[in-house]
């Protein structure tokens, strides 16, 4: 089976958790921590949920599901111990056209999820197709070990930085050598060390004197015609400072 990756949007969405055990606990806080509204049907739930629909960050219904109580929500996980049931909600999801995900049971599922990296908003996913979670943890575990937090900081400064390029008078492909440039640099080895002032450095040299981490933090979009908001001079690609 081949699935499509694809990362969604859950923002203001409901979505249906049915299970109260570890397992739902974990899918409502990945939902919650994506901003979705979520619902929990279940008769018992484990304290963390329980806190949950206490503080009412969730919408608990603390009941078995009943046919019909996928309605209305655009994500659906099946996460009980009853093999009957998870085969009623993944056929009652499909017909209402919800996204179905019936926890170990890729055949009902209309959607699977991957082991999950993260360094703020870089997000890396690993997955298997459903066939081993354990190799899809094993790698993950070991793209921990390579990514580290300086990979955040990272993208934090290319994100400023993309912003102010926004507007500078530079090609597409200009813009991408840029980026390109930078990443191959040892801009990302300088934040891991932290090394600011290599960093500053590295900065200037592939975009002109002045450019820095302060610059870029303090300066608001350019629209000009030489970067100066990130430095004296926004160098054409191939054509760094001296």
């Amino acid at each position: 089976m081949t699935y499509y990756p694809i990362f969604l949007r859950v923002e203001g969405r409901w979505c249906l958790v049915v299970g109260g055990g570890d397992v739902a606990e974990r899918k409502v806080a990945s939902l919650c921590d994506a901003g979705a509204r979520v619902t929990v049907i279940s008769p018992r739930v484990v304290p963390a949920l329980a806190r949950r629909a206490e503080a009412r960050s969730i919408d608990h219904r603390p009941r078995r599901y009943r046919s019909g109580d996928v309605a209305g929500f655009f994500l659906v996980y099946a996460a009980t111990n009853d093999e009957a049931l998870h085969a009623q909600i993944a056929r009652e999801a499909e017909d209402a056209g919800a996204l179905v995900n019936v926890v170990d049971r890729p055949h009902l599922c209309r959607f699977i999820v991957p082991s999950v990296m993260s360094r703020g908003d870089l997000v890396v996913a690993v997955s298997t197709g459903g066939k081993s979670p354990a190799l899809a943890r094993h790698v993950r575990q070991r793209i921990e070990e390579t990514v580290g937090p300086e990979y955040e900081r990272a993208l934090a400064v290319l994100a400023r930085l993309r912003e102010r390029l926004r507007d500078a008078p530079l090609s597409a492909e200009e813009r991408r050598q840029i980026f390109i440039g930078l990443v191959e640099s040892e801009l990302i080895a300088c934040l891991r060390e932290g090394d600011d002032a290599g960093a500053d450095r590295v900065l200037a040299r592939h975009l002109g004197d002045g450019a820095s981490l302060t610059s870029l933090d303090r300066c608001p979009r350019s629209s000009s015609a030489k970067g100066e908001d990130v430095g004296d001079v926004v160098e054409r690609p191939g054509v760094t400072a001296e």
